[in-house]
This record gives C-alpha cells, sequence and structure tokens, in this order.
C-alpha cells in the first residue's frame, strides 16, 4: 500500500468510492468539483496495488502557537477489513509528525461510527470529548455527534 498525490485519472474511481452508501453517509455527498474543491486539504490516494482503495485528507494549522494537523479518511467499503484504513492512518500519522513536524494530531467521527473509532484507537488516537451537534447529518436535515480524538507525541 502507497499514499500518494491524487492525479486526474484517480478522480472517478475516487467519486465513485464517496458515493458508496458506506462512505456517504459519514461524508455526504461529492461537490462537482470532488477530489478539487477544498485547496486547504493535502489529499493522497490510498494505492493498494495500484487500484484507488480510498483518500486520506489533512489540514495543517501553520500558526507555530497552535500548531497541529487534523485528518479525515475513506476506504472503499469492498475493502473494508482488511487493515487498510489501519495502515492509511499509521503512515499518515509517521507523515505528519515525522517529516511536517507536528506533535499532535486529531480526528473526528461520528459518535455512531464505532468501526472508524476502533481504528483511530487501534493507530494510538484518544478520546478527548464529545462535540454535540457538531456535524450535519448526510441527509442535511439534522446534526450529530462527534466524538474529539487526539493523538500526542513527544516534541
Amino acid at each position: 500500500m502507497d499514499l500518494r498525490p491524487p492525479t486526474k485519472v484517480d478522480a472517478a474511481e475516487l467519486r465513485r468510492i464517496h458515493e458508496t452508501p458506506a462512505v456517504a453517509l459519514w461524508w455526504g455527498e461529492p461537490s462537482p468539483e470532488f477530489p478539487d474543491e477544498d485547496p486547504s486539504a493535502t489529499r493522497l490516494v490510498i494505492d493498494l496495488d495500484g487500484a484507488v482503495a480510498g483518500m486520506v485528507q489533512y489540514y495543517e494549522e501553520p500558526d507555530a502557537d497552535y500548531r497541529h494537523a487534523m485528518i479525515d479518511l475513506f476506504v472503499d467499503p469492498a475493502l473494508h477489513g482488511q487493515g487498510i484504513g489501519t495502515e492509511a492512518l499509521r503512515r499518515t500519522v509517521e507523515l505528519l509528525t515525522r517529516e511536517r513536524g507536528h506533535h499532535r494530531l486529531t480526528i473526528d467521527p461520528a459518535t455512531d461510527n464505532p468501526a472508524a473509532i476502533r481504528v483511530y484507537e487501534k493507530v494510538g488516537f484518544k478520546p478527548v470529548g464529545v462535540l454535540h451537534s457538531y456535524e450535519r447529518d448526510h441527509t442535511g436535515d439534522g446534526w450529530h455527534d462527534c466524538l474529539l480524538m487526539e493523538l500526542v507525541v513527544d516534541p
């Protein structure tokens, strides 16, 4: 498995995965510009033997007094349960801590997404607290709670 920058060739497969019900449940429907709509995010393709298996994105806070990075990811539901998300997250943590110099990383899964929470805990993220009515539901009709999780390494 590799993490690499997306290419134009990857866009259709990333969109297909994003539109699957299991991913759209947490990510909502992709915008027409996806995966190029958010210039503030660094996006990486999860490449499994030359095939697109999912995507990791991260945002970096550049202010030295608050420096940290936030991570999100999704994996093709056809590949769930194979450790791909766990390994992709481990590699992203290594990239952000060793290469990008972050000492603190956050991730914020929905509280009712126990599979994601288990993956994040496997990699070392710890719960900080619940963010109430934090994120709009995928239908756009309401809000759901998320669990703020962090991983802190000694600087």
